[in-house]
């Protein structure tokens, strides 16, 4: 084990290893070609490259240098490592609100997410980012223990419009939360009456607040207390087969909604 750590932390304490052993990895290289690309200096590559054939990470063929099978596997294997832990990086700020019990999908499909928190001059900046994917999507479902009242006016005035499809599951206390407030109740019913709109309602609680707008999922953290933390969205295909798995489960469990179910 000790040799074994010994190599990954030679590989770790230069970006210019890294960069070397993953273009080997990929195809054949000049050093030349390592120089242009990597910007390293001749004296590195050098210092380098002989580093690897010691190891027999590589070769040299036909006055290039690729990548042995056993030189792909380091790299393929250290490559994912950095990946993970870039992932876990970006998550670290906001990994205690995620419902991590809820999430269907490995936390590593959210290495290429977009992360929304708020700040001193953009408090509401996640939900910002859900409505910016609202005006911009044609077929949106949502499944959510809260229907916030900019999510409600930027769908209603859109399905009205005939400008999007809406399918949407919430918690009961959501619906309730919308019936009490007349201006957010008569948005409502507006877009209960609109033929391009189905809304149902769960009993059971819904962990946490998932809107898929076209390709995006989009997921809006919150703390213990309920304050808003953060918003996470992604076009991973994973994350997306997750969220419209859980939302057809809480569909067929769900009783639909009408108008006459909010009115006082």
């Amino acid at each position: 084990m000790e040799s074994a750590l010994a190599d990954i932390e030679f590989l770790a304490l230069s970006p210019n290893r890294v960069s070397v052993l993953r273009l080997l990895a990929e195809e054949r290289h000049t050093r030349r070609d390592l120089a242009v690309t990597t910007g390293a200096s001749q004296a590195t590559l050098g210092r380098i490259l002989r580093d690897f054939e010691e190891r027999s990470w590589i070769e040299r063929v036909d006055g290039a240098y690729v990548a042995t099978a056993t030189g792909e596997l380091v790299a393929d294997a250290f490559l994912d490592l950095l990946s993970v832990v870039e992932t876990e990086h970006d998550l670290r700020p906001i990994v205690e609100y995620l419902p991590t019990a809820a999430l269907g999908f490995d936390l590593r499909r959210l290495g290429d997410a977009t992360i929304t928190v708020p700040s001193g001059t953009k408090p509401n900046a996640p939900i910002r980012r859900v409505l910016d994917l609202l005006r911009e999507s044609s077929s949106v479902r949502v499944f959510s223990h809260a229907f916030n009242e900019g999510s409600l006016d930027v769908i209603e005035r859109r399905v009205t419009d005939g400008e999007m499809t809406f399918e949407g599951v919430f918690s009961r206390d959501a619906i309730d939360a919308v019936a009490d407030d007349e201006g957010l109740r008569s948005r409502l019913t507006s877009l209960l009456d609109a033929p391009e709109a189905s809304l149902r309602v769960r009993d059971d609680d819904i962990p946490v607040a998932t809107t898929v707008a076209d390709d995006v999922v989009h997921l809006l953290l919150r703390d213990v207390n309920g304050v808003l933390q953060a918003s996470v969205d992604t076009d991973d295909r994973a994350v997306s087969d997750w969220a419209h798995d859980t939302f057809e489960t809480y569909w067929d469990a769900a009783s639909p909604l009408d108008a006459a179910d909010i009115r006082e």
